[in-house]
């Protein structure tokens, strides 16, 4: 993901369906425990709720979400429903089983981080390329959470196990950049609110294949998960199967086979500047997810493909950083910017690419 804002049908992290499922019986109704709820759209379109579900967990086949609504752990409005059920607006959808989710207390842990700015109730960081943000599905430990759980552990009023207060946006583990941080649940909720009305500045660099024509442009499609492969998500060909999405980038330098871009977000769907440049054909150098860590454009000299192997030992990821963060503060009304320039690696990879074009149009 790009960066998204913290609504219900992102926060899946606990909910596996990959497990064996028990039938609910009457009897065990009473100790039945929530593990996903989301509410359909005032627009939803009437759809069976397996595909619905598939479309929105990450961790869960069509057929294991079939079987749990056979086994009477699929709800809408408060009532068990089969997998043939169709989805309406509103509808108050709900999975439960018979043990509670996985609740992992964050421990604090001495990580270091950058602190670009801080006050009594926010603070920004500037988050590195490998650190994942979140607890989640094989790292519940060693995350910024528990980084901000010990830099903030003197905090009588922080508590990082309340949802109320902590992280506002998020952005993939490799993807290195700006974080917002509320230390209060009236700054959490007026952060918040920025990010779901567009009225942050978020500004992203990329390095990514190809020579892009146009100066500037903007990309407009709906993503989805991708149908054929559960860990990417995907520019549906119908707008309605995905969440709208806004993409608006500049060229800042062409380096031969890949272009240096800007990438101004105005909406934060998950992977979305990833997704968007590879629809356009422009995949993001070294993104192993997309197809990046292929060789995409150039020569077949050997050369060439041994000095491109190097970029990639360069920057071992995707070649994308959250440059800036623009807002409102939500206590002064300040409005508050703050820029994070490139990270080595990728300062290290651009030149890389200047020197080879430079030496091959001598």
């Amino acid at each position: 993901m790009e960066e998204i804002y913290l609504d219900p049908e992102d926060l899946q992290d606990d909910l596996d369906l990959t497990d064996d499922i028990e039938p609910v019986g009457e009897e065990a109704e009473a100790q039945m425990y929530e593990h996903f709820r989301v509410v359909a759209d005032k627009g939803q379109k009437q759809l069976r709720i397996d595909k619905y579900l598939f479309d929105r967990l990450t961790n869960a086949s069509r057929n294991r979400i079939q079987k749990a609504a056979d086994n009477g752990c699929v709800m809408v409005n408060g009532k068990a429903v089969k997998s043939n059920y169709k989805v309406k607006p509103l509808d108050v959808i709900t999975i439960v089983m018979d043990r509670p989710r996985y609740e992992n207390e964050i421990i604090p842990e001495d990580i270091p981080i950058e602190v670009v700015y801080e006050d009594e109730y926010l603070m920004v960081v500037n988050k590195p390329p490998g650190l994942v943000v979140h607890p989640g599905h094989g790292n519940y430990t060693g995350t910024l959470v528990n980084a901000l759980a010990w830099h903030l552990k003197d905090n009588p009023n922080y508590d990082a196990n309340d949802p109320q207060v902590g992280l506002v946006h998020r952005i993939d583990k490799d993807t290195s950049g700006l974080l917002v941080i509320a230390k209060t649940p009236d700054a959490k909720t007026h952060l918040g609110a920025q990010f779901f009305n567009k009225t942050t500045k978020r500004r992203y660099r990329a390095l990514v294949w190809g020579n892009i024509q146009e100066d500037e442009g903007t990309i407009v499609g709906s993503i989805a998960r991708n149908p054929k492969d559960r860990m990417q998500m995907a520019v549906m060909a119908d707008p309605e199967m995905g969440k709208h999405a806004v993409t608006h980038y500049r060229v800042v330098e062409r380096l031969g086979y890949v272009t240096l871009v800007e990438c101004i977000l105005e909406t934060g769907r998950t992977h979305q500047i990833r997704v968007h440049m590879k629809h356009i054909g422009h995949t993001l150098f070294n993104d192993e997810r997309y197809g990046g860590h292929e060789i995409l454009k150039g020569t077949h000299f050997s050369k060439y493909k041994q000095f491109v192997n190097n970029c990639f030992e360069i920057c071992p990821r995707q070649a994308l950083h959250a440059m800036t963060l623009g807002f409102i503060h939500p206590v002064t009304g300040e409005e508050m910017h703050f820029t994070a320039p490139l990270p080595d690696d990728m300062v290290q990879l651009t030149d890389r690419w200047r020197t080879y074009i430079s030496n091959r149009d001598l």
